[in-house]
This record gives structure tokens, sequence and C-alpha cells, in this order.
């Protein structure tokens, strides 16, 4: 739905009513419910769930987190079902997330919850789309997915009779705007505005949840989309061989089972490769958290305490480097994206020139505001799909990628 004007909120707060924690111990340095910054609009807490646990449910219901289906991670949907998409990706990082707060006596529930709301401010069409939009919008500030991503959960969710937004808990926000690391320099227009509201410490790190999802992120991404790749035929098996950090696990596979069909290959280095990672970070995590006795600690330490070791952080980056080259500039996958920037681009220089192509609610809205704005919040929140049906209406034509 279309942004509203609600009225101005009460000052933020704590919790209110009884706080939850969830099973288990936390560690000294662990982001703890109980001492949550609480909500910007101040709401009577769950009997049965932490703060955290509430702001995953909040997420898993949203719109935009139903939307992820629909929204290609690097394969747009027509080419396959097999290929991961904004969902299924968010759901493997939320897994791996979990598995290493647990492992770390961290926050499980918001490690999980900032790794379920990472990719929701993504536009249709991966990064390509991003870039598009971001490529147009100039003239209204550009765009940035997390800060489109905090848009979303404080202003354009309409769930709730009280208040836009989800209302999720400050250390859930400082996740998802700073899994990353710190912010320095020029801020988004709407991170920017949101912190003058309520400050996010945004010259900080992070809390170690929020930087373990961020690390869960990469692992996800670069192992599943060798995944895609191979069942894709972008590349073959041989050429993964010589990938760095990837190569020796495909020689490992074919030490130890010979020639395996697609998926059973596939399984063995996905799952080799991906302990390895996970092991890494738990090993070079305990190092960095010595001496660390609380979550204060972890977000002035002025560097990352979740990592990898910077050996293995070498051979990553050049397994990325590899990706780019062999995958992401492939071209089939150019030519799909070079189309779909082209629907994006179009889009919003249409809505822009005639408000009232958009619907109702929007095109209101379009009106007595910015249309640039509106016209990038509305194409931001599309599917794939949708946006193609979109641009068929608009355009009387059809566009296929």
């Amino acid at each position: 739905m279309a942004e509203t004007n609600p009225a101005e909120p009460r000052p933020p707060g704590r919790l209110l009513g009884p706080v939850v924690s969830p099973p288990g111990p936390h560690a000294a340095y662990a982001t703890r419910p109980q001492e949550s910054r609480g909500r910007f609009h101040p709401e009577t807490e769950s009997a049965t769930r932490s703060c955290y646990s509430r702001d995953r449910d909040r997420i898993i219901h949203s719109s935009a987190f139903r939307r992820l289906k629909h929204k290609t991670q690097v394969f747009v949907q027509h080419e396959g079902d097999y290929y991961r998409t904004r969902l299924t990706h968010s759901l493997e990082v939320a897994q791996l997330a979990r598995s290493l707060a647990r492992t770390l006596s961290a926050d499980e529930d918001l490690a999980e919850t900032v790794a379920l709301a990472h990719d929701l401010g993504h536009t249709p069409f991966g990064h390509a789309g991003e870039e598009a939009l971001d490529a147009a919008t100039k003239d209204v500030g550009g765009f940035d997915h997390n800060a489109h991503a905090l848009r979303l959960v404080t202003k354009l969710e309409h769930r709730y009779a009280d208040f836009d937004g989800l209302n999720l808990t400050w250390e859930t926000l400082e996740g998802l705007v700073k899994h990353n690391g710190p912010l320095t320099g020029p801020l988004p227009g709407p991170i920017a505005g949101f912190d003058r509201r309520w400050p996010l410490e945004l010259s900080s790190w992070p809390g170690l949840e929020a930087q373990l999802a961020a690390l869960a992120d990469d692992i996800a991404y670069v192992s599943h989309d060798i995944d895609d790749g191979l069942r894709a035929g972008i590349f073959t098996i041989g050429e993964l061989t010589a990938a760095p950090l990837a190569g020796a696990h495909v020689k490992g596979v074919l030490e130890r089972h010979g020639e395996l069909e697609l998926s059973r290959f596939i399984g063995e280095l996905i799952r080799t490769l991906m302990s390895e990672l996970m092991e890494d970070v738990l090993n070079q995590t305990r190092a960095n958290l010595t001496g660390l006795s609380s979550v204060a600690m972890v977000r002035g330490a002025g560097r990352a305490t979740a990592a990898f070791s910077p050996p293995l952080l070498q051979r990553l980056k050049a397994l990325k480097a590899f990706q780019m080259q062999n995958m992401y500039r492939h071209p089939r996958v150019m030519a799909a994206m070079t189309r779909a920037q082209a629907v994006v681009t179009d889009l919003y220089q249409a809505f822009v020139a005639d408000p009232g192509l958009l619907p109702a609610d929007w095109a209101r809205i379009a009106r007595e505001g910015v249309p640039g704005t509106v016209a990038r919040d509305y194409i931001a929140g599309m599917t794939d799909r949708y946006a193609l049906a979109e641009y068929a209406r608009v355009f009387r034509t059809e566009i296929q990628l």
C-alpha cells in the first residue's frame, strides 16, 4: 500500500509488560532481550515470545517478505523452478545465522530475524534492477536496498491500526541497517531521517548477532550460486575445479566418490564448502571475542568481531571474483538483466511523467507529494513477474527476458 501520514508518534521507550528470554544460556557478549532498547511505539510485550522472536514473526507475516518468493536472486524465474529466489536465499541465510548464534551462545532469534530481513528492500531483477532504479532516481536521492528495507519496516508496511510499519525493536533495526558494518559518509535519506528520530549509532558496529547474519549471507550466496550455476550449465564441473576455494572441494568430492549424478555431486560439494566456511567463522570469531564481556564492547570494538580468518577471506574474495567473471557476467545472465533494467527504467519514467498510471492510492500520494519517490517505492516493491505485467499494462506490449 501507499504511504500514509500518521500522527506524530510517542517517544520511543523501553519494552512494556513481561520480557521473555529464549531458552538456553546467553554469553556475556550476547544481545539480551531483557536489555532491549525497546520499540519506537511502546507496546505491551508477549508473555510467550521474546521481543526478537516477535520481530521475526512480524517479518515472516509481512507483505514484503512474501514478495521475496518472486524476486530474482540471479536467474529470472521463468528459467526454472530449482533456482534460488530472494525468499529461499533468506531462509538459507536464517538457518546458517541461527546455527552460528547457537554455537556461540548469542541470541538465536535476533540473528535469525536480521537474516530474514536483510533482503526485504531489494528490487525486482536482482542487483541489475537495483542499479537501474538507483540510476533512474538520482534526482530524488537514488535507491539503496538497506534504506528501502528500513522504510518498509518503519513506514510502508500497513498491518497495524496504531502505527505504520512493523514497530521492530531497536536492535533489529540496527542490525537491518548496518549488518555489514558502520555507516560513514553521506547517508541515504531514509536512514538519515530515521536516525534523527531514533539514533541507531550508525558509526559503530552492530551487535554480534547482526554480524553473524552478514557472514551467513556471504556463506549462503557463494555456495548456492555455485549450485545454481552448475544446474543452469553456466559452468561445468571441470571449469569449477580451477575455482579458488571451491576447486579443492570439487577435487575432494571426485576423489572420494568418483562420478556422481549432478544432484549428489552438488550436495556433497556444497556440504563440504559450507562446513569449511562455517568452521572458519566460528574459530575466528571465538578468537576475536576474547576479552569482550558485553554487547557494548562488541559494538565499541572498532572492528568486526564476527569474521572469517584473513587467509580464508582472501580465498573467498578470489572465489567471488571467479563467480563474477564466470556467472554474473555470463552472456546469458547479462542479456536477461539488460532487458530487466530497461523494464525498471521505463516504468519509472512513465510513472513520473504520468502519476495517473499508478494504482489509485499510489497516484493520490504521488500527486500530493513527490512523484519520483512514490514511483521509486512502488517499483521497489514489485516482484519480477509483476514488473513485467505492469510493463505490459503501461506500454501495451510484452517484453521477454
